[in-house]
Protein backbone atom coordinates (compact mmCIF):
# COMPACT_ATOMS: atom_id res chain seq x y z
CA UNK A 1 0.00 0.00 0.00
CA UNK A 2 1.62 3.24 -1.15
CA UNK A 3 1.90 5.92 1.52
CA UNK A 4 3.48 8.63 -0.65
CA UNK A 5 5.62 9.45 -3.67
CA UNK A 6 7.67 12.62 -3.56
CA UNK A 7 10.20 14.40 -5.74
CA UNK A 8 12.89 15.54 -3.33
CA UNK A 9 13.79 19.19 -2.76
CA UNK A 10 16.75 20.76 -0.92
CA UNK A 11 14.52 21.22 2.17
CA UNK A 12 14.16 17.42 2.48
CA UNK A 13 17.88 17.14 3.19
CA UNK A 14 18.10 19.97 5.75
CA UNK A 15 14.91 19.87 7.82
CA UNK A 16 13.90 16.27 7.22
CA UNK A 17 11.58 14.71 4.68
CA UNK A 18 8.10 16.18 5.19
CA UNK A 19 5.42 13.82 3.96
CA UNK A 20 3.40 15.38 1.12
CA UNK A 21 -0.14 16.65 1.85
CA UNK A 22 -1.79 13.87 -0.16
CA UNK A 23 -0.02 11.04 1.68
CA UNK A 24 -2.05 7.94 2.52
CA UNK A 25 -1.70 8.01 6.30
CA UNK A 26 -4.01 5.08 6.98
CA UNK A 27 -1.10 2.71 7.88
CA UNK A 28 0.28 5.30 10.33
CA UNK A 29 -2.97 6.46 12.00
CA UNK A 30 -2.55 4.58 15.26
CA UNK A 31 0.88 6.08 15.98
CA UNK A 32 1.57 9.10 18.21
CA UNK A 33 4.83 10.89 19.02
CA UNK A 34 7.90 9.31 17.41
CA UNK A 35 7.23 6.38 15.07
CA UNK A 36 10.00 3.87 14.36
CA UNK A 37 9.58 2.46 10.87
CA UNK A 38 11.90 -0.46 9.96
CA UNK A 39 12.40 0.15 6.26
CA UNK A 40 14.00 -1.73 3.37
CA UNK A 41 15.61 0.71 0.93
CA UNK A 42 15.60 -0.33 -2.73
CA UNK A 43 16.74 1.35 -5.94
CA UNK A 44 14.53 1.35 -9.03
CA UNK A 45 16.78 -1.43 -10.37
CA UNK A 46 15.99 -3.57 -7.31
CA UNK A 47 19.34 -3.14 -5.51
CA UNK A 48 18.85 -3.00 -1.74
CA UNK A 49 20.87 -1.60 1.12
CA UNK A 50 22.29 -4.59 3.04
CA UNK A 51 20.17 -4.01 6.16
CA UNK A 52 16.80 -2.38 6.84
CA UNK A 53 17.06 1.19 8.15
CA UNK A 54 14.85 2.40 10.99
CA UNK A 55 13.34 5.77 10.10
CA UNK A 56 12.07 7.91 12.96
CA UNK A 57 8.95 9.79 11.93
CA UNK A 58 7.93 12.66 14.19
CA UNK A 59 4.21 13.38 14.52
CA UNK A 60 4.52 15.93 17.30
CA UNK A 61 4.18 19.19 15.31
CA UNK A 62 1.03 18.43 13.36
CA UNK A 63 2.83 17.03 10.32
CA UNK A 64 4.81 13.89 9.66
CA UNK A 65 8.55 14.35 9.16
CA UNK A 66 11.22 11.70 8.54
CA UNK A 67 14.36 12.58 10.50
CA UNK A 68 16.76 10.02 12.04
CA UNK A 69 17.35 7.21 9.57
CA UNK A 70 16.20 9.35 6.64
CA UNK A 71 19.49 11.26 6.66
CA UNK A 72 21.40 7.94 6.70
CA UNK A 73 19.42 6.72 3.69
CA UNK A 74 19.97 9.95 1.76
CA UNK A 75 23.71 9.74 2.39
CA UNK A 76 24.08 5.97 1.72
CA UNK A 77 22.08 6.03 -1.51
CA UNK A 78 23.45 9.39 -2.67
CA UNK A 79 20.05 11.05 -3.00
CA UNK A 80 19.90 14.51 -4.53
CA UNK A 81 17.26 17.15 -5.07
CA UNK A 82 15.08 16.04 -8.00
CA UNK A 83 15.22 12.32 -7.16
CA UNK A 84 11.89 10.65 -6.47
CA UNK A 85 11.13 8.31 -3.57
CA UNK A 86 8.09 6.11 -3.00
CA UNK A 87 7.35 4.94 0.54
CA UNK A 88 4.96 2.07 0.99
CA UNK A 89 3.84 -0.59 3.42
CA UNK A 90 4.45 -4.19 2.52
CA UNK A 91 1.52 -6.39 3.44
CA UNK A 92 2.93 -9.86 2.79
CA UNK A 93 5.58 -10.24 5.48
CA UNK A 94 9.24 -9.22 5.70
CA UNK A 95 10.08 -5.70 6.74
CA UNK A 96 6.96 -3.66 7.26
CA UNK A 97 7.93 -0.66 5.11
CA UNK A 98 9.90 -0.08 1.89
CA UNK A 99 11.37 3.04 0.32
CA UNK A 100 11.94 2.78 -3.42
CA UNK A 101 14.35 5.30 -4.93
CA UNK A 102 14.24 6.56 -8.50
CA UNK A 103 17.10 8.76 -9.62
CA UNK A 104 15.73 11.16 -12.20
CA UNK A 105 19.09 12.50 -13.26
Amino acid sequence: MEIFTKQLTPVDFGSGLVLPPRSNLEPLQHFQGIIELPTIVESAAGTRLPEPVTIHCSTTRGSLVFKTGWYDIAREVGLKSGDTVTFYQEVNGGAQFKLKVRNDR
